[in-house]
């Protein structure tokens, strides 16, 4: 099944709007273009239960899936997680979300 693609918005000295964060999508995932210098902003918008990211990692290690990178985020919170190697993670960067309460942004610097 197809993921639902991220916009990467491209910082620059001077500056940049925020964009609307997009809803995290727990049926079709996301992905975005990963150029090494890409930063995801995720907000837990939920007020009552934590959240879970998990960044899927291309590739076998001895024949076996490499295992995803998780991350948690508290109620009402927000985090900057970045930045991804091209050569970890793949030039196509693929996120799962547990719930639609986590909103997404993409940066690219």
């Amino acid at each position: 099944m197809p993921r639902v693609a991220l916009t990467v918005t491209q910082l620059t000295r001077t500056g940049v709007a925020a964009p609307t964060p997009a809803n995290g999508d727990p049926v079709n995932n996301h992905s975005v273009q990963n150029n090494g210098r890409v930063w995801l902003l995720v907000q837990n918008a939920g007020t009552t239960v934590p959240r879970t990211l998990t960044l899927r990692l291309p590739g076998v290690t001895d024949g076996q899936a490499i295992t995803p990178r998780t991350v948690e985020l508290a109620t009402e919170t927000e985090r900057y997680i970045g930045p991804f190697p091209v050569d970890q993670y793949g030039s196509i960067l693929q996120i799962d979300v547990d719930n639609a309460e986590l909103k997404l942004s993409a940066f690219g610097i």
